[in-house]
């Protein structure tokens, strides 16, 4: 359990948090501004707080009140940034061996086989980093750090200065990085679809302040927590995929409720995380007849937030799970929405795109 304790005053923001991580995915998310990135640079040193607290169990990295103030380089932290910055004139493999080099004598190490191919670049370790992809170029940045025997992994926006088809194309890689190594990662986003798709715990945060943490789901489907504001706002259901269909939909399992998708890779059984957007989901009061959507969710309203324009945010409780419609205030009205309404909730199925759909635990992403 990674502790994480700052206090910074800057000329014109302070940051004053706390909070804990738990093993897996934790994900500082909010806006541009919100003290991400001062956060994970105090946790890599690379910034000196104020004061704060940073240790998981035995292990302290910062304690301002004992003293204690660990180098950048004694902190076995594996850091990848928003682009690669793998050294040019080494070719892939040597990237990567030079993130071994550094792994301290008697620490537990991946295996840099098991690493190439959780990651998929076999095939790319005689090239030069400027013979690859923006997206490439990231998933050797990741194996570098792996292969330094880090105690911590944090990422710092890695998906931030890739294009749409290159983030579709590593956050598997990334899913798979959660899944099957055994390493804390601390990660910075402030895009709701990554967060949904790779977050075990979310760390919500706004003018340097923690507004909420807590699990992806429950974090996300507060419609009082909006860290990246109304329009990204969305709930994840857990579901399972059920069975695929000849017109290229498939069928998951959520709660015991039917969620149509298009066709996803996975075989049936397989565990999914779906990620529903606010502004793709309709509300009906009663059982809607003759409309083309798929997916019709009966549920009961138990929270209503206004925004200050005319928009409003109805978090609706279904069998599947809680989700989040973006509707206007009129609307509410006209409806007469209120805690403990009975509603449905209306998704379109072809509003998910196949870069919106991950693997593994996974998150598909109605947008």
């Amino acid at each position: 359990m990674l502790e994480v304790s700052v206090r910074h005053v800057f000329r014109s923001f302070s940051v004053d948090v706390a909070f804990r991580a738990p093993p897996g995915v934790t994900v500082l998310f909010g806006r541009s501004g919100s003290g991400k990135t001062t956060i994970i640079n105090a946790v890599a040193g690379l910034l000196m707080p104020d004061a704060g607290r940073i240790a998981s169990g035995d292990w302290t990295l910062l304690d301002t009140r004992r003293g204690i103030r660990l180098k950048p380089h004694r902190r076995r932290l594996g850091y990848i940034f928003q682009e690669g910055r793998l050294f040019p004139h080494l070719t892939v493999r040597q990237n990567l061996a030079y993130g071994a080099w550094f792994a301290p004598k008697g620490a537990p190490r991946e295996d840099m086989g098991r690493v190439v191919d959780l990651l998929g670049i076999g095939h790319l370790l005689d090239r030069r980093p400027g013979a690859l992809s923006g997206g490439e170029k990231q998933r050797v940045a990741i194996g570098r750090a792996l292969l330094s025997a880090p105690r911590l992994i944090l990422a710092d926006e890695p998906l931030a200065a890739l294009d749409e088809a290159r983030k579709a194309e590593i956050l598997p890689f990334l899913e798979r990085l959660r899944d099957e190594v055994n390493v804390p990662i601390l990660y910075v986003s402030h895009s709701a679809t990554e967060v949904a798709r790779l977050a075990t715990t979310v760390v919500a945060l706004d003018a340097g302040r923690v507004i909420r943490e807590g699990p992806a789901a429950e974090v996300l489907g507060d419609p009082a927590v909006l860290p990246a504001g109304a329009r990204e706002a969305g709930a994840i259901l857990t579901a399972t995929v059920a069975a695929h269909h000849d017109d290229g939909l498939s069928e998951l399992d959520a709660g015991g409720i039917s969620l149509f998708v298009p066709r996803v890779s996975q075989t049936p059984g397989t565990a999914m995380r779906v990620r529903i957007a606010a502004h793709d989901v309709i509300l009906s009061r009663g059982r809607p007849d003759g409309l083309s959507a798929l997916n019709i969710l009966p549920g009961v309203v138990s929270e209503i937030r206004s925004g200050a324009g005319p928009g409003a945010i109805v978090a609706v409780d279904t069998g599947a799970g809680r989700l989040l419609a973006r509707i206007t205030q009129r609307s509410a009205r006209a409806l007469a929405l209120a805690p403990g309404t009975e509603a449905h909730a209306i998704v379109k199925t072809v509003s998910v795109a196949p870069s919106d759909i991950g693997g593994g635990e996974t998150t598909a992403v109605l947008s």
